[in-house]
């Protein structure tokens, strides 16, 4: 039965930097750990993820599953090198950058209290290859809806018509949650109640405010 005064009925949640800790902890390590050079790696995706980005950049085909796996990883490992010139190798090279990606307990508590109180949750997200926990995955959602198997990534529109047909609800009894603001401002576009993610605690709050208070 649905909580007195709840404005949602579904929780779409991104994965890495809502359901991990966050992008910037695990890319620092990675880099940290590989002795790579910050700016070449910042410049490489100001120029594949930036404002100004063109829409066959490496990143985009690969989000939208149109550059396989070990071809970006080549192109990624060309741009990137050590303070002191090196190579780096571009095997495994989105494992190797997605490691020290992980869970943040208190969102997967978080979500497993959404479901605990009736409200069906998907994940909406922007695929690098499918390193993801699949086990946790289907413990978690109701609905899977990643870039790379459908051919759109966010923030376009359409992937989040998509996500709302497949969670079978209008955009306003939904709520997203993405830690990335021209995500967020895309799904408010969409009609869906948009939070963006900066810590489990402030989460929380903002779902709990269109849920109502907890039974």
């Amino acid at each position: 039965m649905a909580e007195t005064g709840r404005r949602i009925d579904a929780v779409v949640l991104d994965w890495g930097g809502v359901l991990t800790v966050s992008v910037p902890t695990f890319i620092q390590d990675w880099l940290h750990r590989e002795n790579i050079d910050r700016e070449h790696y910042r410049a490489t995706m100001r120029a594949w993820m930036g404002h100004d980005a063109a829409p066959d950049n490496p990143v985009f085909r690969l989000e939208t599953g149109h550059l396989p796996v070990e071809e970006f990883e080549r192109l990624l490992a060309a741009e990137l090198r050590t303070p002191d010139g090196l190579a780096i190798p571009p095997d495994d090279l989105l494992r190797r950058m997605f490691g020290a990606a992980r869970t943040d307990p208190e969102m997967v508590r978080l979500v497993r209290d959404l479901r605990a109180r009736g409200v069906r949750t998907a994940l909406l997200s922007n695929s690098w290859g499918e390193g993801y926990p699949h086990d946790l995955l289907l413990e978690l959602f109701d609905a899977l809806v990643i870039s790379g198997r459908v051919g759109l990534r966010k923030p376009d529109p359409r992937i989040f018509a998509h996500t709302l047909e497949v969670v079978g609800l209008p955009a306003h009894r939904c709520a997203f949650v993405d830690d990335a603001r021209v995500n967020v401002e895309g799904a408010r576009a969409a009609g869906l109640h948009a939070h963006l993610h900066t810590d489990a605690g402030s989460t929380r709050a903002a779902l709990d405010a269109l849920l109502g208070a907890a039974p």
